[in-house]
């Protein structure tokens, strides 16, 4: 069953998309968006997790600044998508992922993440800052923050034909966090696993998502 929640963050309300699998569950997962709103797309992805047997939450994390933004994978999409994320900042962002964490822990249960792009670098952030086992793909903006040390088993998924995320980004990822499982993808490029985009790359990702789904069921057993 899918369906809209409401999530009480320190910033205001949030909606959440959630999705339930049919059977009993492997624990949950917070499913962080990109840039471009909680869209069809990462509504999507929430419906694929329900379907490997984890309870699924996407937070539509620029409530605290603007409700209901569903954008383009356009010129002004990744325009307007970067003006909000800007306003809403990192520290409010980790915070609704914090409170989605919490409504899903006083269920019992043990609760993980995995984010696109900017929301790959925000399920870093869920790692470092809330200690959930996590999988960033393509987290291009994660840099800064590669000197907070993990608290959970993490991942990452990055293309090798991403012009936006250097050889050298990727390689600091492999030297600050040489404990991480970290992969490349040779025929990717950012944004891989997203239908809509241009660099949507089918063999990419069904690997890197049969490789999330296993590493997410080992770390939350």
């Amino acid at each position: 069953m899918n369906r809209w929640i409401d999530i009480e963050s320190p910033h205001g309300p949030v909606r959440g998309w959630r999705c339930e699998p049919s059977g009993p569950s492997r624990g949950a997962v917070l499913v962080v968006q990109e840039i471009f709103g909680l869209n069809a797309h990462i509504r999507q992805v929430a419906e694929r997790m329900a379907a490997e047997g984890f309870i699924a939450v996407a937070p539509a994390m620029f409530d605290p600044v603007e409700s209901g933004v569903e954008l383009g994978y356009d010129q002004a999409g990744v325009a307007r998508g970067l003006k909000l994320r800007a306003a809403l900042g990192y520290d409010r962002a980790v915070d609704v992922l914090a409170a989605a964490m919490r409504q899903l822990q006083a269920e019992g249960l043990r609760v993980g993440a995995t984010g696109f792009c900017w929301g790959g670098t925000l399920a870093l952030l869920a790692n470092t800052r809330l200690g959930l086992p996590a999988v960033s793909w393509y987290g291009g903006q994660s840099v800064p923050f590669l000197d907070e040390p993990l608290r959970a088993p993490m991942m990452f998924h990055f293309g090798a034909r991403d012009r936006s995320i250097p050889p050298e980004h990727v390689e600091l990822h492999r030297q600050r966090h040489p404990g991480a499982v970290l992969h490349v993808y040779p025929d990717a490029g950012h944004g891989f696993n997203c239908e809509p985009r241009e660099d949507y790359e089918p063999g990419s990702a069904a690997l890197a998502w049969e490789r999330t789904v296993a590493f997410l069921s080992e770390s939350l057993r």
